[in-house]
C-alpha cells in the first residue's frame, strides 16, 4: 500500500508549525490534572497520563529526525520507521514517563532544534527521496517530515491541551 501523494508545505511553514506546536505543548504544563488520561488511541485503545506523552515527544523527535537522514542518503526505497508496538518506543516512554516534566520538556526542545536544523539542511533533491514504511508503504522525505516530525507534535500538542482542558477528542 502506497502514501497518497499530497502536496507537502515548504520547510519554513513546517518550521512555524513546528515551533508552534511545541509552545503549545509547553503552555499546557501547569495545567495537566494529576491522573487524567488521554482520549483512547483509535488504533489500540492506549490511554496516556501527560508524562507518557511527554517521554514519546522527547524520544520521538530525534528517532524521527535519524529516519529522515537515514531516507535522505540512502538508496531509493530504503525501510524506515518503526510501528506502535515497536519495543524501543514502548520502552522509552516508560523508562522516562516519571521524569520531571521540565527535564522532559528540555529533551523537547533539544529535539526541536534537531528538527529546525534537518529543515536547513534538506534541498529539494532530499525532499523528494522516498523510503518504505512497513505499513505505510513508499513515503518521501517531504512526506516523512510533515507527517512524522511537524503533524506528530500537533498531534500531541492537540492532546495536552485537551487533556488539561478536559476535552474529550473531536
Amino acid at each position: 500500500m502506497s502514501a497518497a501523494p499530497r502536496e507537502v508545505p515548504p520547510s519554513s511553514d513546517q518550521a512555524a508549525r513546528l515551533k508552534k506546536a511545541a509552545g503549545r505543548v509547553r503552555a499546557n504544563l501547569s495545567a495537566w490534572p494529576t491522573g487524567a488520561l488521554t482520549d483512547p488511541d483509535p488504533g489500540t485503545g492506549e490511554r496516556w497520563d501527560a508524562g507518557q506523552v511527554l517521554a514519546h515527544v522527547a524520544e520521538m523527535l530525534p528517532y524521527w529526525v535519524q529516519e529522515v537522514e537515514k531516507v535522505a542518503a540512502g538508496p531509493d526505497g530504503v525501510a524506515f520507521g518503526r510501528v506502535k508496538s515497536d519495543p524501543g518506543r514502548v520502552a522509552a516512554i516508560e523508562r522516562y514517563r516519571r521524569d520531571d516534566p521540565l527535564r522532559l520538556l528540555a529533551r523537547i526542545d533539544q529535539g526541536v532544534a534537531a528538527v529546525l536544523a534537518l529543515l536547513d539542511r534538506l534541498d529539494a533533491a532530499a525532499l523528494d527521496r522516498a523510503g518504505s514504511h512497513q505499513t505505510l508503504g513508499r513515503m518521501t522525505v517531504a512526506q516523512i517530515v510533515d507527517d512524522f516530525l511537524v503533524g506528530h507534535l500537533e498531534e500531541h500538542a492537540d492532546q495536552l491541551a485537551r487533556l488539561s482542558q478536559g476535552t474529550p477528542a473531536p
